[in-house]
């Protein structure tokens, strides 16, 4: 089914265990192509400022992964790999041949697997203060990576939080950090804590060594670490900026446009 708001076409691709995708395209079919794909506990609707701000001509696609935003899924697999096979399902359906993708946060990871599952597709990958976390993306090991996830177990709202506090510089608007808590603390279960586990156990490395592409990595500057630097510098093109908190293309969607614009363009 396909309905239009704003400009807007809102669709769906379908995969296997009952998954159904929803995705929104806009701009004309044969311009190029930026796919935006979301954070964690986040959905696609965050991109909407930010489309609005991007040249006309491109055609832009944001997705809403398996069981965030309207997207719905029943499958046993979580990990960030399985997201970027939902990616890759609604390229397929859009017949896309060439594209930048963009995630922000835990979609930056997302991206980075899309880009080594697409090498012949996607051209560049960008994430949004993603990837630079040393505690959230590299593989941890065994007895961290099980420490993390009892948090979240145990106490989930209380991971949220710890999660929203990391990504909030110093002088953050409370009210601001508590609109994402509250928006994040609702994601749907157990999806949602899944995909958390899914991504401390991601092995970045091993993907970064598999992955082609270019990747520019838009990092708040005050949130970016000289390890995460010194580690990733030389593999990754990190970049910066001044926009607000982790969630920054909410905040600073026309900053972030100009940002995406100038790697597709």
């Amino acid at each position: 089914m396909t309905t239009v708001s704003r400009g807007r076409t809102n669709r769906e691709a379908r995969r296997a265990d009952h998954t159904t995708i929803r995705y929104t395209a806009s701009g004309p079919v044969g311009g190029p192509v930026l796919v935006l794909v979301h954070g964690w506990a986040c959905s696609r609707g965050d991109f909407d400022a930010v489309t609005d701000h991007l040249p006309e001509n491109y055609r832009v696609l944001a997705v809403d992964l398996a069981e965030h935003g309207e997207s719905r899924s029943t499958r046993d697999v979580w990990t960030i790999e399985e997201f970027a096979r939902d990616v890759a399902a609604v390229l397929d359906a859009e017949s896309v041949e060439s594209a930048v993708v963009a995630g922000h946060s835990l979609g930056g990871a997302v991206a980075v697997e899309v880009g080594r599952l697409l090498p012949d597709t996607i051209t560049h990958v960008v994430a949004l203060d993603a990837l630079h976390y040393l505690s959230l993306f590299p593989a941890q090991d065994e007895e961290r990576a099980a420490a993390f996830e009892r948090v979240f177990r145990e106490d989930f709202a209380r991971g949220v939080r710890g999660l929203v506090e990391g990504g909030s510089p110093a002088g953050t608007d409370p009210a601001l950090k508590g609109a994402y808590f509250e928006k994040m603390v609702a994601v749907r279960q157990p999806g949602g804590l899944r995909a958390i586990e899914g991504l401390v156990r991601w092995d970045m490395d091993a993907a970064l060594e598999e992955t082609r592409q270019p990747i520019t990595v838009f990092a708040i500057r005050d949130l970016v670490t000289r390890d995460a630097i010194d580690r990733y510098g030389d593999r990754l093109d990190i970049v910066l900026v001044d926009l607000g908190s982790h969630h920054f293309p909410v905040e600073a969607p026309e900053g972030t446009a100009k940002l995406l614009a100038g790697v597709v363009g």
